[in-house]
C-alpha cells in the first residue's frame, strides 16, 4: 500500500511540476491583422497597431506583438507606452511605412514617429523593414535649401526610458531625421541592424545616443547622411564595437555644450570598425562656451578608407551661418586613447588635434597609428592647444 501511495504522490508532483513549467513558458501572441490592420499601404493603421499594443501591454504573461511577414502597414505618428505587466517582444516580420504627409505630425510632437517609452526588458527584433520615407522631409530642409527655415524632422525609432532593452536585426531606412535614438535608457544591446538613407541625406544620424548608461551597439551596418553613431551629453559606459560605415560622417562623440549648456559623457569604447569614405573618422566636437567634461574615451582597431578626416578633436566646433566668436569656457577633453587606427586620408590633414586656448585637451595618447594618402603619400597632423603621447609608431609624426 506504502509503495502504491508513493508511486500517486509522485505523479501528482510531476503533472504539478509540468503544469507550472507550462505556465511559465507560455507566450500569448497578439497579431495587428486580428484588429483589423488594413495592410494596404494607402490608409493608416494606427488604430490596430494601438488596440493590439493595449492588448499586449495589458497581458499578464510574456507577449509577442507580432508584424506579420509579406504585409505592409502604414503608420503616424505613433507611442508604444509602458509600463508593462509582463516582458514583450516586439516582433517585425512585415514591413511599417512611415505616411507621406508631414501635416501628420502635430506641432507639438514633430520631432517623433514611432516611440517606445518606459518599458523593461523590451525586445524589438523580426528581420522586417522600418521605412521613414523621409524624402518629403529633406527636400524641405534648409541644409539643402538655405531660403527655408531650420527646421526639425522625427526620428524614425525613439526609445526612452527603457531598462533591459534589446533592438537587434532590422532594417531601418530613409529616416526622416535620426534612424535610431536611445535617451535617458539603460542596459539596453543594439546589434544586427542594417541602416541606410542616401549620402546627401540631412541630418540622418544612423544611431544616437543620450543621457543613457551601460549600451551597446555592436554588429551594426551604417549608410547615412551624417554620423553613423553620435554619442551626447549625460551618457557613460558606451560600447560600440564591429561597426562598419560609410557613407556618412563617422563615429562622434558630440556635439557638446551647445548654447554654453552643460555635458558630461564618459567611459566610451569604440572597438573594431571600418569606415569607407566618411567625411570624419573617429571625432569628438564640442561648442566653445560649453562646460563639462567628455574623459576616458577609447578609439581602437579602427580600418579607415579614403575618409576625409580619420582623426580628429574640434573644441571649437561651430556649425553656423554666423561666425563663432572665441570664448573662454570648453568642454573639457581627456584621457583620449587613439589605438591602432590605419588606413587611407582623404585630405593632407589626417590627425587635427584642434582645442581651446583656455580650456584645451589632456592626456591624449595617440598608439600604433598609419595613415597615409590614397595614394600612399605622407600625411601631416595639426594639433593646437594639446598635450598629447605616443606609444609605438605613430604616422603621420605628430605636430613636429
Amino acid at each position: 500500500m506504502s509503495q502504491y501511495f508513493f508511486l500517486i504522490l509522485s505523479i501528482l508532483l510531476l503533472n504539478i511540476h509540468n503544469i507550472q513549467a507550462e505556465g511559465l513558458n507560455r507566450t500569448r501572441v497578439v497579431n495587428v491583422d486580428d484588429f483589423r490592420a488594413r495592410r494596404n499601404g494607402s490608409i493608416d493603421d494606427n488604430e490596430a497597431f494601438v488596440k493590439a499594443w493595449k492588448e499586449t501591454c495589458s497581458s499578464s504573461i510574456s507577449s509577442v506583438f507580432m508584424v506579420p511577414q509579406n504585409r505592409e502597414y502604414l503608420l503616424k505618428p505613433i507611442n508604444f507606452s509602458g509600463p508593462c505587466k509582463s516582458n514583450v517582444k516586439f516582433l517585425i516580420k512585415g514591413r511599417i511605412e512611415a505616411s507621406l504627409n508631414p501635416s501628420n505630425w502635430n506641432e507639438y510632437d514633430p520631432r517623433h514617429w514611432i516611440v517606445f517609452d518606459n518599458i523593461k526588458k523590451l525586445v524589438v527584433t523580426g528581420g522586417g523593414i522600418i521605412n521613414g520615407n523621409g524624402r518629403i522631409w529633406w527636400q524641405n530642409s534648409c541644409k539643402k535649401n538655405e531660403a527655408l527655415p531650420c527646421t526639425g524632422a522625427p526620428t524614425a525609432l525613439t526609445f526612452s526610458a527603457c531598462k533591459r532593452l534589446r533592438v537587434e536585426n532590422l532594417r531601418i531606412k530613409d529616416s526622416q531625421q535620426m534612424h535610431v535614438v536611445i535617451e535617458k535608457s539603460k542596459k539596453v544591446v543594439v546589434s544586427k541592424l542594417l541602416i541606410k538613407a542616401p549620402e546627401k541625406s540631412p541630418n540622418t544620424d544612423g544611431i544616437h545616443v543620450t543621457h543613457s548608461e551601460n549600451v551597446i551597439i555592436r554588429n551594426c551596418k551604417i549608410r547615412t547622411g551624417d554620423d553613423c553613431v553620435s554619442i551626447v551629453s549625460g551618457s557613460k559606459n558606451i560600447e560600440v564595437r564591429n561597426i562598419t560605415c560609410g557613407p556618412g560622417h563617422g563615429i562622434s562623440i558630440g556635439s557638446l555644450g551647445k548654447y554654453n549648456t552643460k555635458a558630461h559623457v564618459r567611459n566610451v569604447v569604440v572597438d573594431t570598425a571600418i569606415l569607407n569614405g566618411t567625411t570624419n573618422g573617429v571625432r569628438i566636437k564640442t561648442w566653445q562656451g560649453g562646460r563639462g567634461y567628455a574623459k576616458s574615451i577609447t578609439f581602437q582597431n579602427i580600418n579607415m578608407h579614403n575618409v576625409k578626416n580619420p582623426v580628429i578633436i574640434t573644441q571649437n566646433y561651430c556649425d553656423s551661418k554666423i561666425p563663432c566668436h572665441e570664448q573662454h569656457r570648453a568642454v573639457a577633453i581627456s584621457k583620449v586613447l587613439f589605438k591602432n587606427i590605419k588606413g587611407t586620408s582623404a585630405s593632407k590633414v589626417s590627425v587635427k588635434l584642434d582645442c581651446s586656448k583656455s580650456v584645451g585637451c589632456k592626456k591624449i595618447m595617440l598608439q600604433d597609428i598609419n595613415l597615409v594618402g590614397e595614394d600612399g603619400d605622407s600625411t601631416e597632423s595639426c594639433c593646437k592647444n594639446v598635450r598629447w603621447s605616443k606609444r609605438g609608431t605613430v604616422v603621420p609624426p605628430l605636430c613636429v
